[in-house]
């Protein structure tokens, strides 16, 4: 029976390859079959397929295409188009990288960064500030004026010293604390003003109400050293009676002890200084200096600042070195190297805030502020005095009342100081 299709016969098959041919000539090359391409035939049949080359039943794919085309006839095997063969690129080329979109997200991602940086910065100083100063218990204020008054206490406190460390900065072991240095420091329009004020200043006790206790003192018009104030009733008392002796209003109180001092000066890696001429020697403070420009350590700092036995001018000669130092070490940390080196920077915020004891009102601004004026001092962009002295009482230093009425009218008007000290 031939199961070929119509007209097809033993004879079209030419004694094919592999099927047994007894012929003596060898068997033909085999035509190989093809893929039928094209529409159909027409009246939808299907049209014979090319002399030996038997039909081929059409592929559908599913989506209505009625051949499949293996890609043999195009060379398209491997895909890709365009006649490109196994080696050619298979791949679209990669796009240019768009710097302008890298720039503007590098720089979103650092001001990002620097936000965040800075707020957990303040959030962290501003938890450190001691605010244990209430000025709401200073009674009978005068009036504030024109410009920022800081009362600036430098203390002999020894509170938290080892006794190691009391032996290494001279300090002793003396119970309690006393104020070391006392300075008002006005800011305003024309420049920063530091005034010192002897801590053997005559001055009047006035009335105040017990920091503690609550209890209202009424004045007598006892006279004391001013810093008898400070160790009678702390920090508001002496506010109250630099307040009633001299009508200049404070708005900020600073105050730091003797470790806090010398503390900062290392986190900011030493304060260059000039030392007068002959150098100084006490063996009080421990101060033990050569003459000429040097840089001190905390150690060295706190000698020089608290020296006045070693000095002609006594506790003025002292207040002016004080100045002199405190101007010194704000520029010193106001420096690039400090404050854009966080190394330094961290430590030198932590030394200062963790020993100064300020206001309940005063703000890490604040501060900031009162640093900046000192260090313009330094600049020559403001003024340094000690407050005018007329003579002395009894041991006690007694203001030059007319000038100190001058002073206090210019600084309340924040006016420039004329002025001058002793």
């Amino acid at each position: 029976m031939n199961n070929w299709p119509e007209g097809w016969s033993d004879g079209n098959r030419g004694g094919g390859y592999g099927h047994g041919s007894a012929g003596a000539q060898p068997d033909g090359a085999r035509v190989m079959r093809q893929v039928r391409r094209g529409p159909a035939a027409p009246g939808g049949g299907q049209s014979a397929p090319p002399y030996g080359v038997p039909s081929q039943q059409p592929y559908d794919d599913g989506h209505g295409q009625d051949g499949y085309d293996s890609g043999y006839n195009t060379g398209q095997v491997y895909g890709g188009g365009g006649g490109q063969g196994r080696g050619g690129d298979m791949y679209e080329p990669r796009p240019a990288p768009n710097w302008r979109r890298r720039i503007k997200w590098t720089a979103i991602t650092v001001v990002t960064v620097f936000v965040v940086t800075t707020v957990a910065t303040y959030f962290w100083a501003d938890s450190k500030l001691n605010r244990e100063v209430d000025l709401s218990k200073v009674i009978e204020r005068p009036e504030a004026g024109e410009g920022t008054n800081y009362l600036i206490v430098g203390s002999d406190s020894r509170a938290g010293m080892s006794a190691e460390e009391k032996k290494k900065l001279h300090t002793g072991s003396a119970e309690g604390k006393r104020t070391d240095s006392m300075m008002i420091l006005h800011t305003g329009d024309n420049g920063p003003t530091l005034i010192s004020l002897p801590r053997d200043s005559d001055v009047e006790i006035p009335t105040f109400v017990g920091s503690e206790s609550g209890k209202t003192y009424p004045g007598t018009g006892r006279h004391t050293k001013l810093n008898a104030a400070y160790a009678e009733d702390g920090p508001e008392l002496l506010v109250r009676t630099v307040e009633f002796n001299t009508g200049l209003h404070i708005d900020h109180y600073v105050e730091i002890g003797f470790a806090g001092f010398a503390n900062i000066v290392d986190a900011v890696g030493g304060v260059e200084i000039e030392i007068p001429k002959g150098g100084i020697k006490d063996s009080k403070s421990g101060a033990d200096l050569a003459e000429g420009k040097q840089t001190l350590n905390g150690e060295e700092a706190l000698a020089f600042v608290r020296t006045r036995y070693a000095l002609a001018g006594s506790d003025l000669d002292r207040t002016k070195n004080q100045q002199k130092f405190l101007a010194a070490l704000a520029n010193q940390a106001a420096t690039p190297s400090t404050v854009l080196n966080p190394f330094k920077l961290y430590p030198t915020m932590s030394a200062g805030l963790d020993t100064l004891i300020v206001d309940k009102d005063m703000g890490l601004f604040d501060l900031a502020s009162m640093f900046w004026a000192m260090k313009g001092v330094t600049g020559g962009e403001g003024k340094s005095m000690n407050m005018p002295i007329s003579g002395s009482s009894g041991g006690n230093l007694v203001w030059d009342k007319a000038k100190v009425k001058t002073l206090v009218e210019q600084l309340n008007n924040d006016e420039k100081v004329t002025v001058s000290g002793n």
